[in-house]
């Protein structure tokens, strides 16, 4: 292809500039495969989007003369000035299609837990190899101004003065920049119900536990369980204000719900005796199918499960269950979807891995057996050359990936009832999405 389609290569320096690196283009990472990114496989930076430049690693990148990929450990317009990755951590509602490729030096640490896209330059915008899932401006930071967020909380304040799980998401809001905690003291669209502080797992990519000291954890864990009234206060506030509103167990705060399932159980009862609005939602490892059948019996509208893989090594290596495995979580989905519940897959995707042959084989053959009705593609927030060696050992990929564009593609044509999405669905649409 003519190089003139191909993106300029950027990069950063220890000072944390950012720069582009004319006579080089920026490359792509999916796996084995590192290749030079285009301009038509490529869109702008999205509004929300970050730029990172990361430590102890040096860019790969195409020298348009020598026509291969190098490694550049140093600036080849200024003699000694060592050099950095650049990736962009991008909005929600995006699926990577590349991440940013590099080569780790000897004093390479643990990258913290977001996504690594790669990106390059062209004309005067930043690009970035992505897919739009979902173009619902549910976490548009556009739409969070910092004041209106303020003035929620202080409603919020005077209506539930005494509820620690309100006092919860106003840390997550205005702490940890939470969308969802945001959401609530705006009035829109979802609300998060945080519940657990135990989990029974110990996923590579948990964001608010981190027990062996390699990863710093993205925020801290509720610290304490809140009584089945004050879930139900936070609830009913928000149905009663936001049509089509959504409110969901399952946080980065938490640990997973279904480990305080009668709790649950309790609030949820007290949620539909009160009203019939709203969707209440189970965001979960579903590692415990008698509890969600308990919960369904109480009035449970949907459930979405986490999932990196369709393959059970590669799903064990990363989520690490304990007491539990791989086919209670597929019972848990054979069990709602019978039930009439509304069924999510929270497909945790890596370029590399999800588009390998054998995980995209696993997936369409997991589809046919186990159908449900929604895919959610969350780009895995986790150092992906880590994540590739942690799962190669795992689970033989069966060969090149095949591309995220090609995956995406082919379970659409297989499977055109399923849909594709980032954000937990409201009841009133999901007639829409039974196959």
């Amino acid at each position: 292809m003519h190089k003139s389609n191909w993106l300029t290569a950027v990069a950063g320096n220890e000072k944390g500039d950012i720069f582009d690196l004319p006579g080089f283009a920026a490359v792509g990472g999916n796996g084995p495969l590192e290749l030079p990114l285009t301009v038509s496989e490529t869109c702008s930076l999205p509004h929300g989007g970050e730029l990172m430049y990361l430590p102890g690693r040096a860019p790969l990148v195409y020298d348009l003369d020598l026509k291969q990929v190098v490694v550049l450990e140093e600036n080849p317009y200024e003699p000694g000035e060592r050099l950095f990755p650049v990736a962009a951590f991008n909005s929600p509602g995006y699926v990577i299609t590349h991440t940013c490729a590099w080569q780790e030096l000897a004093d390479a640490d643990h990258l913290p837990l977001f996504s690594y896209s790669a990106v390059g330059w062209n004309g005067d915008q930043f690009r970035v190899p992505l897919v739009q899932v979902d173009n619902e401006p549910r976490q548009d930071l556009r739409q969070m101004p910092v004041e209106k967020v303020l003035a929620g909380v202080k409603q919020m304040q005077k209506k539930m003065p005494g509820n620690r799980l309100r006092k919860h998401l106003e840390g997550c809001a205005l702490k940890y920049g939470c969308p969802a905690g945001k959401n609530f003291f705006l009035g829109r669209y979802e609300a998060p119900l945080p519940s657990s502080a135990a989990c029974n797992a110990s996923c590579l990519g948990c964001l608010s536990l981190q027990s062996e000291g390699c990863i710093s954890q993205s925020q801290d864990r509720i610290s304490f369980t809140p009584t089945a009234d004050e879930i139900a206060q936070v609830a009913l506030a928000h149905i009663e204000r936001v049509k089509k509103a959504v409110v969901s167990f399952g946080q980065g705060c938490e640990g997973d719900p279904l480990m305080v399932s009668d709790l649950l159980v309790s609030a949820i009862g007290k949620i539909r005796k009160a009203t019939s609005k709203g969707t209440i939602n189970l965001n979960t490892n579903g590692s415990l199918p008698e509890k969600i059948e308990q919960l369904i019996n109480a009035g449970l509208d949907s459930m979405r499960v986490s999932m990196n893989s369709i393959r059970k090594a590669c799903y064990t290596a990363y989520f690490r269950p304990k007491g539990y495995c791989f086919e209670d979580a597929v019972k848990s989905i054979d069990l709602a979807r019978s039930r009439n519940v509304h069924v999510s897959i929270n497909y945790l995707n890596c370029p590399g891995f999800t588009d390998s042959p054998a995980e995209r084989d696993a997936l369409l053959d997991f589809i046919k057996d186990h159908p449900f009705h929604m895919i959610q593609w969350r780009n895995l927030n986790f150092d992906p050359v880590r994540y590739l060696k942690i799962m190669n050992e795992a689970g033989d990929p069966g060969g090149n990936p095949v591309g995220m564009r090609v995956l995406l593609d082919q379970v659409r044509q297989m499977f055109p009832h399923i849909r594709y999405g980032y954000f937990n669905p409201a009841k009133e649409t999901f007639q829409n999405m039974t196959k």
